[in-house]
């Protein structure tokens, strides 16, 4: 997993306006491998409905795979052809590897792809991509498992999409329901900030990209489509089950370690400048009540249970105590990562320490109740004391959150910053496209109409400058680099 530096945090999103420039609105990128037979037909097809329904300036860009076939000579025939269509081609296979080299050059400021056989109806790209538009969404992907999509498949097909999906939901906790439809759609300035995080390169490129969007508080917009199985898919279905399994396994681990940070994608609060100007408030304050709130239910839970069950062949005073260390340093170490975002093995030390601290508070407050509770009758029930003990319990949470906030783990980021690598502001510069034509980049730039104007320079947003592991995320204007012979991933080998 990668956890170098990338740009900085992302902008508020806006509503991408209308107007006249020559940079297309939409790239559509249709990843190939030794697609000969229906590459020609797919991008006719899809050049046609774009033609004839996207009301913005459009591009659509072949992303050829290392294709042994005549694939690259139809690319390259097609971009001759008609004006919308590019071709480009990588020596490397990896469906993610070409979508990450295309989308990480292009100046659209909405990128999208799907797949060559076109199984997803087209009538769903402009809802797909509506969102991003607008700015109401980050990404948009396509759903074959809604309840209103229409889907034709066989139950070989069926049972694997919905288990692999089942799988997601409980060792990642996605919340997206189609993960694998080759249908989906990325704002550009989100892209330039979340691809360099994803490792893979091959077919698990899409769950990644999904689920660190996800973690990290991105909006993804899901689109039912309508969806016929192509029976004539040369994808490998065994192999790429393992590998899934297996980059199932490397981002869940990453995410449960802490090693890969997600707070440089943190979007502001809300797209309303008032809410950006409030300053009475204090920073994060309403998602950490939030995630204390749910933390503090859950240990309340586990505590009861606890007692319980020490109360079987203990007395009270030493059940309490029992079930009160054990949850507290469950709870510690579930606020540290969960509630104020704390990552990584540094000072988890300290904070169990600090957190123990806070548990004798709290054993105080319960053990006082229980003691007064005793005196006041000799033989209470056991209902009488759980009772008591969640009325106790109430108020040393609220004394925890105030003691975690304040003192174990508090927010520390109005202090002087340390010194860190590179903070450049970006200028004004030209992009290369794939298909070698320079474009200034913007993607907040007035959005072209379907004339082809020809193309003019952008502003470009300051952000933070960073590097990614392969070292050619320099910046958010880059150049194409030329597939490295050494970068094979052997995991991919589709």
């Amino acid at each position: 997993m990668r956890t170098d530096s990338s740009p900085g945090n992302l902008p508020a999103r806006e509503h991408l306006p209308a107007g006249d420039a020559g940079t297309p609105v939409l790239d559509v990128v249709v990843p190939v491998y030794n697609e000969e037979k229906d590459l020609q037909p797919c991008v006719l097809r899809l050049h046609e409905h774009l033609k004839r329904t996207f009301p913005y300036a459009f591009r659509i860009t072949v992303a050829d795979n290392a294709s042994t076939d005549t694939t690259p000579q139809v690319a390259a025939r097609l971009a001759a052809q008609i004006p919308e269509v590019t071709s480009f081609r990588l020596e490397q296979k990896g469906r993610g590897r070409a979508l990450r080299t295309v989308w990480s050059a292009s100046d659209a400021p909405v990128l999208a792809y799907m797949d060559v056989d076109l199984s997803t109806d087209l009538n769903a790209l402009l809802p797909l991509v509506a969102p991003l538009i607008s700015g109401h969404s980050d990404l948009a992907i396509g759903s074959r498992l809604s309840r209103s999509s229409r889907v034709v498949r066989g139950a070989k097909r069926e049972f694997i999409s919905r288990t692999y999906n089942l799988i997601l939901r409980g060792s990642l906790q996605a919340r997206f329901s189609d993960a694998q439809c080759g249908f989906k759609a990325i704002r550009r300035d989100v892209a330039q900030v979340l691809l360099p995080l994803i490792e893979d390169t091959g077919w698990f490129f899409d769950t990644e990209m999904l689920v660190l969007a996800e973690r990290a508080g991105l909006r993804i917009h899901e689109v039912p489509v309508d969806w016929v199985d192509d029976p004539d898919s040369t994808v490998h279905i065994v192999r790429t089950a393992t590998d899934d399994l297996k980059g199932v396994w490397r981002v869940g681990r990453a995410l449960a370690t802490g090693s890969l940070s997600l707070d440089r994608l943190a979007r502001p609060f809300g797209d309303d400048p008032r809410d950006r100007e409030l300053t009475d408030v204090p920073k994060g304050l309403a998602r950490q009540l939030v995630g204390f709130c749910v933390v503090g239910g859950l240990s309340t839970l586990f505590y009861l249970l606890l007692y319980s069950g020490f109360r079987s062949f203990s007395g009270s005073q030493v059940a309490n105590a029992l079930a009160l260390l054990v949850s507290a340093v469950a709870n510690t170490a579930a606020n540290r990562r969960l509630t104020f975002g704390v990552r990584g093995r540094g000072g988890a030390v300290r904070h169990q320490a600090q957190g123990l601290v806070v548990f004798a508070i709290g054993l105080a407050l319960t053990s006082g109740s229980l003691a007064a509770l005793n005196a006041a009758t000799s033989d209470p029930s056991h209902s009488t004391e759980l009772a008591v003990l969640i009325a106790a319990n109430l108020a040393a949470t609220v004394l925890r959150f105030l003691l975690f906030r304040a003192w174990v783990f508090p927010d520390r980021q109005g202090e002087a910053p340390s010194p860190s690598p590179v903070v450049a502001s970006h200028q004004p510069g030209p992009t290369v496209h794939p298909t070698g034509v320079r474009h200034g980049v913007d993607a907040r730039a007035p959005l072209p109409q379907r004339p082809t104007a020809p193309s003019s320079s952008y502003d470009t947003a300051q952000f933070r400058a960073g590097e990614a592991a392969d070292r050619t995320w320099g910046d958010s204007t880059m150049q194409l680099q030329a597939v490295r012979p050494h970068d094979h991933d052997p995991r991919n080998a589709r």
